[in-house]
């Protein structure tokens, strides 16, 4: 079995290309060998398709296939582009560049833009709905701040699909698709023109114009199309599946009818049709592309085959078109766990439990997330963990690199840059300026904004020595190394790692992944979510939660709350798309407190039990469920076990004030359980 890892650790720079290939599984070098002509390679989760991309660029430019300079990889995320760059440095390759679409697109434009359309570029709207809701103004429609998100996200649905306003009514109704915030589909085309004119009218573009603009400058103006083509030979596209109209629209502008193109996906990992998104390309491309290459990874290096096994079955019971079925590589870890909770601030707590445990076990708050299906349901789980002491970071929230302490410490960094002793290692000279302004070596008691402030800087800390131990082909990382990778980083809103948990939300989770993942809220209308009432509409939610599924690398953990509040009518069932997954044969796990049977006394508990001596009596309950050819839950039910684990009784006196044994169950297993609770201890 194959040990490679996905996301590999630091290793000494290839020394030729042949040894460029030699960290390949046979797929893998099947890729980075196919460097002309079209290529398709179809990639389930965690199968290293980065891995196998970026090396497939390096050996091309190592055997002197590609120039550097002539390479463009564009991908849909600045982590993903910023992952690339970082890895192609360790490969020795530099000049290659490796953007989101948005960002590769717009330096093109500014380039293009004095020349074509002549002054300088327009300024670029970060946010839509002020032109919005200016335009509703002007056409007298009513709205609020909800409608005005709505009608942003459907402008831009348009804007991406290329569908003109004009045009957009009839598009909808040919695609079914409903008016947005209540409104006929009318008033919403009326609005996107209002739109247009109100941006027209204060000189601003949006960020779809940018790609718009310059695919018509390169299918409109021959030289400049020239130009760009002598320049980009060879493309890559990740997260392909992704695309959207427009994005390909300019893709076939550079392109300009040339075939080298390698194209990366995964349909099972389509979860953006909502803004315009379309796995077709990725389906059809050796329909367009006669001859293409197409590869297929399956080989998955990230996750236990216990999550790999959840994956594949997500997939399967759901029938999911084009689904690739992933062969797990890594060794066997612990069960996937399924927790029913009482309501929603209990599984808050359950979970902020489990992850002190887990980081008490060794495991770093970085590499634990929790999911969920809208972001309204992070404050439960902020409010837990804060309770709990763990530090957490927010998905979504403020970009880090617009934080005030960031901000400050860049401007310290740049400076020290100029004036930085080489003879001092680079690390040693950023702990100097960055306690100047504020840091050390231990985070502070207090949580809140101080420690929050610690994180951020202690992940410039941390940028910094992972540069100075990945080295480069110029020599040592230097302080103006650290400060030119900040800047790009910066451009790119690639943050670095914050030490914390995440919460994030299952979209902005994609291609991403942590040791330990927590799927909270697994109940119907919110997996799938209220709204998805097509078909399409939900298979889309499942392949979300396969994404979700696919972000673990060690330790998931399943869950959902019967009620939203305590005390309050548990009506909640857990989510259809973990039929036949979900151990219902054993009973719910529920995180109570065991009720005492009439004129018994029973041992009151709080939930927190010991999780090994748990999977030790787990182990031992399979064994005799083989044995005797019975279902596991009629030996002794989760609850019951988890009950134990907490208990940890040393006697059959108190093993018998455990909810759920009985004097026949004693007298079969309480010699076997007191054995094992007593291992557990030694």
């Amino acid at each position: 079995m194959s040990t490679q890892t996905n996301t590999p650790a630091v290793a000494a720079m290839p020394s030729s290309p042949d040894a460029i290939l030699e960290a390949l599984d046979p797929e893998q070098r099947e890729v980075a060998l196919a460097l002309t002509g079209p290529v398709c390679v179809l990639a389930g989760a965690g199968t290293g398709k980065t891995r196998a991309i970026t090396h497939r660029i390096a050996y091309g430019v190592r055997t002197g296939v590609y120039k550097p300079t002539s390479v463009l990889a564009v991908t849909f995320t600045a982590r993903a582009a910023g992952e690339m760059r970082t890895r192609l440095r360790q490969l020795g390759v530099v000049g290659v560049q490796a953007r989101t679409f948005h960002a590769a697109a717009l330096r093109q434009l500014s380039y293009f833009w004095p020349r074509v359309i002549g002054g300088a570029p327009s300024r670029i709207m970060e946010y839509k709905a002020p032109a919005v809701a200016e335009a509703a103004r002007r056409l007298g429609i009513s709205v609020d701040r909800v409608a005005v998100r709505d009608l942003s996200s459907e402008i831009e649905w348009a804007k991406v699909s290329l569908v003109a306003p004009d045009d957009y009514e009839r598009r909808a109704l040919t695609d079914g698709r409903p008016a947005p915030a209540g409104y006929d589909l009318q008033t919403v085309a009326r609005l996107a023109s209002a739109y247009e004119e109100v941006k027209n009218e204060r000189g601003v573009i949006d960020f779809e114009d940018v790609l718009q603009i310059l695919a018509g400058i390169l299918a409109e103006n021959r030289a400049v199309a020239e130009e760009v083509r002598s320049q980009y030979r060879h493309f890559v596209v990740d997260e392909y599946q992704d695309v959207s109209p427009l994005q390909q629209f300019l893709l076939d502008q550079w392109l300009g009818g040339r075939k080298e193109l390698c194209v990366v996906g995964d349909p099972s990992q389509t979860i953006y049709s909502f803004t315009g998104a379309t796995p077709s390309y990725l389906l059809d491309f050796r329909r367009r592309f006669t001859g293409a290459q197409e590869i297929r990874l399956v080989r998955d290096y990230r996750s236990t085959p216990q999550v790999v096994h959840l994956a594949n079955e997500v997939l399967r019971r759901g029938r999911v078109s084009g689904a690739l079925e992933l062969r797990a590589q890594r060794p066997a870890g612990p069960p996937v766990s399924f927790t029913v909770y009482d309501d929603d601030e209990a599984e808050a707590a359950g979970i902020a439990a489990r992850a002190g445990r887990l980081i008490a076990q060794g495991v770093r708050p970085s590499e634990i997330a929790v999911l969920y299906r809208t972001n309204s349901q992070s404050e439960a789980f902020e409010a837990a963990l804060a309770d709990a002491g763990i530090g957490y970071q927010v998905r979504g929230g403020e970009r880090f690199f617009q934080r005030k302490e960031v901000r400050d410490a860049v401007v310290l960094l740049r400076g020290a840059a100029r004036s930085s002793d080489p003879d001092v290692p680079m690390p040693e000279q950023v702990r100097d300026v960055l306690t100047s302004a504020g840091w050390s070596d231990q985070p502070p008691a207090a949580r809140g904004a101080a420690r929050e402030r610690w994180d951020a800087m202690q992940a410039l800390v941390a940028l910094a020595d992972d540069l100075a131990a990945a080295g480069s082909p110029e020599g040592p990382a230097t302080m103006a190394t650290l400060v030119a990778e900040l800047e790009e980083r910066a451009s790119a809103q690639h943050a670095p790692t914050v030490e914390g948990v995440t919460l994030a939300s299952l979209h902005a989770a994609k291609g991403l992944e942590w040791d330990a993942v927590f799927l909270a809220g697994m109940s119907e209308g919110l997996m799938p979510i209220s709204l998805a009432e097509t078909d399409d509409a939900v298979a889309e939610e499942r392949r979300l939660l396969y994404v979700g599924v696919t972000r673990a690398r060690v330790h998931l953990e399943v869950s959902f709350a019967r009620s939203r509040n305590p005390g309050g009518r548990a009506g909640r069932k857990r989510t259809r798309f973990f039929d036949g997954l979900w151990p219902d044969d054993e009973g719910d796990r529920r995180q109570r407190t065991p009720r005492a049977r009439k004129g018994q006394a029973r041992e009151l508990l709080t939930g927190e039990h010991d999780q090994a001596l748990f999977d030790a009596l787990r182990e031992w309950r399979r064994e005799v469920a083989r044995e005797t050819d019975k279902p596991a839950f009629t030996v002794l039910s989760d609850a019951t076990l988890a009950a134990i684990a907490e208990v940890r009784p040393t006697s059959t006196a108190q093993l018998a004030r455990v909810n759920g044994i009985g004097p026949a169950k004693i007298d079969r297993y309480g010699a076997t359980i007191l054995a094992i609770v007593a291992d557990a201890a030694s």
